[in-house]
């Protein structure tokens, strides 16, 4: 490749089209010249010549000199060049700034969440938390897994930290500092998922914790301090918790209302009854 297929070359690299760069090369050195004498020079189609040299005009690569006839000028390639590396440089610039807020808006939107996967690792990890809690601990899991947390739980209430903790099965620990109830909604009732056991934890509302075991022994967890998860996961435990603060108050009522396990609960709504149920009439238990 000669000289001039070369800085052809080149200037496409640069951005410029096979007509400009042919074009500008054809130009540079030479004396002013008309469209008609650079096509002939260049071998561009005389058609597109005017074209590219207005394009050429636009990126302050060439000059017209007079206008019957137009005649036209390469810049110095210094100039040229210097022009197109300022050009090129605030186009970095420009680029590595509009990059930056894309990362950084993407970087607010993710919620990564470090995951566990064995029984082991999610007890010790959430043994930790409690260690760490300072005012409020919501708790959820069943009688076998609290065990584990018995001391944890009983040096955080000494610490003056308060709980809400609800416990499927029953359970030697306790909770004199806020309150603890047990799953009873669905005693007595055998279903499918109830081999699944699972662990809730949510610490000062900043950092929790969720694990769950489908089968009873196969766990995997999610915790963070993520403000999105951590509502999530305290909303669980405290829907749930009211709800078994309602059955406790109210056990024959919503039992009959319902039936045994509150199956009748998840029953699909009837869209075509507008009126509201019943109410129970409530009976008297004994004190």
């Amino acid at each position: 490749m000669d000289g001039v297929g070369r800085a052809v070359e080149q200037l496409t690299e640069l951005g410029f089209s096979q007509y400009e760069a042919r074009a500008y090369v054809g130009l540079l050195g030479a004396e002013p010249m008309t469209g008609y004498a650079l096509a002939n020079r260049t071998g561009i189609p005389q058609p597109k010549v005017y074209e590219t040299l207005r394009r050429l005009e636009a990126k302050n690569a060439v000059g017209r000199v007079g206008d019957d006839p137009a005649r036209f000028v390469a810049v110095p390639a210094e100039q040229l060049l210097s022009t197109v590396d300022a050009q090129f440089r605030a186009r970095v610039i420009g680029t590595k700034q509009s990059l930056a807020e894309i990362d950084q808006r993407s970087a607010q939107r993710a919620h990564v969440l470090p995951s566990l996967t064995d029984w082991d690792s999610i007890a010790t990890r959430a043994a930790d938390m409690l260690r760490q809690a300072g005012r409020h601990v919501y708790l959820s899991t069943h009688a076998e897994q609290l065990a584990r947390f018995d001391a944890d739980i009983a040096d955080a209430q000494a610490r003056g930290v308060e709980f809400d903790l609800l416990c499927f099965g029953s359970s030697k620990v306790t909770v004199p500092r806020g309150r603890m109830l047990q799953h009873a909604s669905t005693e007595g009732m055998v279903y499918r998922h109830h081999q699944a056991r699972h662990l809730a934890v949510v610490v000062d509302s900043t950092d929790a914790l969720w694990a769950l075991a489908p089968n009873g022994s196969d766990w995997d967890a999610a915790v963070a301090a993520d403000p999105l998860f951590t509502a999530l996961v305290k909303g669980f435990i405290r829907h749930d918790l009211d709800v078994q603060q309602i059955y406790a108050d109210f056990p024959e009522e919503l039992r009959a209302r319902y039936g045994p396990g509150l199956q009748q609960l998840r029953r699909p709504a009837d869209p075509t009854s507008a009126q509201p149920s019943a109410p129970i009439e409530r009976t008297s238990r004994g004190a």
